[in-house]
Formats: C-alpha cells, sequence, structure tokens
C-alpha cells in the first residue's frame, strides 16, 4: 500500500469528497464569469495611469528644461554679455539643477555687431510605471536659438553748437557723451546696415559744398560756383518745414555770407553760415573712427536754429534725397555700400531714427537784405595796402579814404598821391610838393566780397564813417531775422510731418530754458523719448538711447 493509503482517515477522505463537489459546483457556476476581465481591466487603467503619470512628469521635466535653456541664450546672445557663450548656458543649468544635461551651445563665429547662439539637449527622461510595461525611458528634447541683431538702422544725429555750449563745460560733455554713443551702436549693430548722419546747428546748418552741390537748384541769386562759393547752407522758407522731402531740384535761396554777430574784417570771423572745420553735415557713415574724429571737431558759436538742424536731419532719412546720396557715393564722398539709401518708409525692420539735442531754444535767424545779395556795392578795397575807399556823390571829390577820414577824386590807389614837407637846402628850410604813384590798387566789391571780408558791423563803424546812419543802413537795415516764436512754429511742423513718417525722434534737453525743453519735449516722439539732463547726465541720456535701439529677440 502507500503512504497515502496507510494514512488515509475517514475525515480526510469526506473533506476531499466536499472539496471535490464545491469545485465541481463552481464550474457550472456562471456569477464568476466577469472576474477574471474585471482583473484585467483593472490592471489596464493602472497601466494607462502610470504612463499619464509618467508623461506629465516628463513634461514638467522638459517645460523647466526648456525654460531654463530659453534664459541662458538669451544672455549668452547679449552682445554686453563678457563671458564666453558656453559658460553661461553651462552656468543657467548648474544653478537650476540641471547641470547633468548640459551640453556645448552653437555659437556665431566672431561679427561686429551680430551674435547668434542655439543650444540643443537631446536626452531621455527615465520611467516610473512604463517600465512595467518594457518601456524604461523616453525621449526629453528641448532647443533654443537667441541672436542680438537688428535689420537697416538710418540715424540722424542733430547736435546743438552754439555759442552757449561753450559754457559750463557742455560742448565737451557732448563731445564724450556723442563718443561713447558712436562706440555702443557700433558694437552692437551690424554695421553693414548701419548709417548714422552727424548734422551739427548753430544759427544755420553748413551742408558742406559737396552735399548742397547735388541740390541743383540751391541757388544765389543766379551767380555761378566762380562767383559765389563762400559757404552752404540754405533759408528754408516756412512751407519746406511742413514737407519731409528735400527733393535734389527743388528750389532753394542760399544763405548769404555775412557775419552779423563780431567787428570782425580781413575776412569775418563768424558768419551766419558757419564754415568752419567740423561745422559741416557728415553724411551716411559706418566708420566709428570718422564719426568720432567729427564730433571732436565740433566749435561752438552763433544762435539755436533747432528747425533747420531737424529739417536736414529728417532730409537725410527721407528717399526723396536716394538720389543724392547715390551722387556722393559715385564721387566717393560716401560710402558705396550707402547707394540705396535712405531706404523707403515701412521697409522691412528698417529703422529710421533721430536724435535732436539742444542746450537752449530758437533764437533769431538772420539773413541779408535782399538788396544786397547781388551786385556791386559802393566800397573800393586796396588789398595790398589794406585801404578802404568808399564812392558818395560829394560834388569833385567822390571817394572817401576812411583811413584818413579825407574826401578824394579816386579810390586809394587808383591815382597819384601829392606829398608835402620842408626840406632843408641852400642853408634854407623850404616847403616842397612831390607826387607819387598810389600804393597798391583798388578794386570795387561786389556785396558778396564785401560781405565776405568785413562784418556788418565793422562797415557801419569803421568804413562808412562819414554817414551818422551808418548803422541804421548798414547793421539794422542790412538783415532781417525769423524770430523765435516763428521758428517754434517751423519746429513743431517738421518734427510732426517726420513722426507722421514711422520716423523715432528721440530728444535731449541739456540744461535747456523752459521754451527750449517744451519744444524739445513736443518734438520727441512720446515722453520717454524726451530726456531733460544736466552735466554729465548727457552720457546716461545718450547711453539709454543705444540701448533702446538695440533689438534682442528670441527667435526660435
Amino acid at each position: 500500500m502507500s503512504t497515502l493509503l496507510r494514512s488515509t482517515t475517514a475525515l480526510a477522505r469526506l473533506t476531499a469528497r466536499r472539496c471535490s463537489a464545491s469545485a465541481a459546483r463552481f464550474a457550472r457556476d456562471e456569477s464568476g464569469v466577469l472576474a477574471v476581465p474585471a482583473i484585467v481591466f483593472i490592471f489596464l487603467m493602472l497601466m494607462v495611469g502610470g504612463i499619464g503619470i509618467d508623461l506629465m512628469w516628463m513634461e514638467r521635466d522638459r517645460t523647466r528644461l526648456q525654460y531654463t535653456l530659453d534664459r541662458a541664450v538669451l544672455a549668452a546672445a547679449d552682445l554686453d554679455q563678457p563671458l564666453p557663450a558656453e559658460e553661461v548656458v553651462e552656468d543657467y543649468l548648474i544653478k537650476a539643477g540641471l547641470g547633468e544635461y548640459y551640453t556645448a551651445p552653437e555659437v556665431s563665429p566672431p561679427q561686429l555687431g551680430y551674435k547668434s547662439v542655439k543650444a540643443s539637449i537631446n536626452t531621455t527622461y527615465d520611467t516610473t510605471y512604463l517600465h512595467l510595461a518594457g518601456v524604461d525611458e523616453l525621449p526629453l528634447v528641448a532647443s533654443a536659438r537667441a541672436e542680438e541683431a537688428i535689420g537697416a538702422v538710418e540715424i540722424s544725429m542733430v547736435l546743438d553748437i552754439s555759442g552757449s555750449m561753450s559754457s559750463n563745460d557742455r560742448l565737451n560733455n557732448l563731445k564724450i557723451a556723442a563718443r561713447s554713443f558712436i562706440d555702443q551702436i557700433t558694437a552692437s549693430t551690424d554695421t553693414s546696415n548701419l548709417s548714422i548722419s552727424i548734422v551739427p546747428y548753430a544759427t544755420q546748418v553748413n551742408a558742406g559744398e559737396a552735399l548742397l552741390g547735388k541740390f541743383t537748384n540751391a541757388d544765389f541769386d543766379g551767380l555761378t560756383k566762380d562767383e559765389w562759393n563762400y559757404s552752404h547752407c540754405i533759408n528754408f522758407i516756412k512751407d519746406q518745414f511742413s514737407k519731409h522731402t528735400l527733393n535734389s531740384d527743388e528750389p532753394m535761396e542760399r544763405t548769404a555770407h555775412f557775419d552779423t554777430f563780431t567787428y570782425s574784417e580781413g575776412p569775418i570771423t563768424f558768419p551766419v553760415c558757419p564754415t568752419r572745420d567740423g561745422s559741416q553735415i557728415l553724411p551716411l557713415s559706418n566708420d566709428a573712427a570718422e564719426l568720432k574724429a567729427h564730433i571732436n571737431k565740433l566749435t561752438a558759436a552763433g544762435n539755436t536754429s533747432i528747425d533747420i538742424g531737424m529739417k536736414w536731419g529728417s532730409a537725410l532719412l527721407d528717399p526723396s534725397v536716394r538720389n543724392v546720396v547715390a551722387a556722393l557715393a559715385d564721387d566717393g564722398v560716401i560710402d558705396s555700400e550707402f547707394a540705396a539709401r535712405p531706404t523707403d518708409y515701412g521697409s522691412g525692420d528698417a529703422l529710421k531714427i533721430i536724435i535732436l539735442m539742444s542746450d537752449g531754444e530758437n533764437t533769431n535767424q538772420y539773413m541779408l537784405n535782399p538788396s544786397r545779395r547781388t551786385g556791386m556795392s559802393d566800397v573800393w578795397y586796396n588789398a595790398s595796402e589794406d585801404r578802404y575807399s568808399v564812392y558818395h556823390s560829394n560834388g569833385t571829390k567822390n571817394y572817401y579814404w576812411p583811413h584818413n577820414g579825407t574826401w578824394n577824386s579816386e579810390p586809394y590807389g587808383n591815382g597819384m598821391i601829392e606829398t608835402c614837407d620842408w626840406v632843408y637846402s641852400g642853408y634854407s628850410w623850404n616847403y616842397s610838393c612831390s607826387e607819387t604813384d598810389q600804393l597798391g590798387t583798388a578794386v570795387q566789391l561786389t556785396y558778396p566780397e564785401l560781405f565776405a571780408q568785413a562784418s556788418l558791423a565793422y562797415i557801419a563803424e569803421y568804413i562808412y564813417t562819414y554817414s551818422s546812419s551808418a548803422w541804421s543802413d548798414w547793421f539794422y537795415a542790412g538783415r532781417y531775422f525769423h524770430n523765435r516764436v516763428a521758428k517754434d512754429q517751423h519746429t513743431k511742423h517738421i518734427c510732426d510731418i517726420t513722426k507722421d513718417q514711422g520716423v523715432m525722434v528721440y530728444a535731449v534737453g541739456f540744461e535747456a530754458p523752459r521754451n527750449g525743453t517744451r519744444v524739445l519735449k513736443d518734438c520727441a516722439s512720446s515722453p520717454a523719448h524726451f530726456f531733460d539732463v544736466d552735466g554729465l547726465e548727457i552720457s546716461d541720456a545718450f547711453s539709454s538711447i543705444a540701448t533702446s535701439i538695440r533689438q534682442l529677440r528670441l527667435t526660435q
């Protein structure tokens, strides 16, 4: 017998029979048919829930990684960032607790005014629940790219060089600020897309011979270049301040070359249209050294014409002068890369910007009496002897010699001169006279020649000394002017029409009086574009303007 049979008892056999009967009944009972599907369904629910949890946690980590990477490349692409891009990106990830994911970013080759940084991370996320289904990891990818760059930028720097700029070290502070601005803007902008024009202004704006020569109808009462080429300013009329255009064939009156400020002579010292080195417009340049050298040459003298400075600054951004710019490029005056500028308004991402700076307010703008712009004057000049003569109908002797206050029959230098003196001869003194040629030659001066030679005050005080009305005739009646009220209106009109074209205007009031501050603030594109500064604060203003011009954008 088997061991089982020997050990079997009646109770055991009874229990076995009962279990067998229960199993048979369970097999025949259909009430538990859903148990297996229910167990399978619960298992699937747990699996799907696990997948959702894993995906949610993975997306949380990916979002955190992407956000950190975005911030990292933005900081790394900043042109003011002194650290290598690799260090910046790694530092951001480490401080976010994500240093394990760092891979070296792609950095654009060194290029002036442009920087691009791209960082990508391709890693995996270790699953918590999905591994039950045989999925141990999921791909985790993040990518970001940032660049600091800007499209075409056209800037007019309209800078006050009036006489008041010599006070309180203003001109020197302006030069420091302007040079720093040039450094910042050329260092943070692709200079192949950058052009800067410097427009110094005082009583007038010296356009310069090359620039003004491209405006074919800039006329001085019909005189040719050989007959009149003293200075290069324009007397804009009221209607021209209501237009943003300045066509090359537009009729324009050139400013007379005369001095109403000093007693200067041989030649005049401070003509209304400045001719001193550095006073002329420097058109369209992206050469930092050239721009800063021009700024260094600025000197202060004259009244203040914000309206004329703004007119020229606006014109050099207007497409109407494109043929003028192209002609300057053909002559080699400016770089050929600017031949197609100014760009059209609203073209692409181009920026047109005016920086208008003044320490004052509009003051009188002087023009010469129209009747004395051309023709022959009554003044003769003997250059070798520096002697003037004035013709005036006075009987037989019609020429006044101001150097000795006498009337004579000819201008000094064009006749004989009698010399009389006591001569000792034959043991006695005898009074003797003799005639000799007057030294030098007198030439009748045209009005342009006269006013280039002597200021209005000098003419009234030292040449027409015989006339009791000399000051009235030659100083006060010799000129007329536009006053502050008229020029404030001119400024408003040119500022408004320029801003209407989409030009951004920054205005800097540098220790300016109340009225000047009001005019500048009204000209600015918005209150945020106006700066009211004193002393060295002007550098902060120009730096803020340079920073706002730069565009930093996340491109991917």
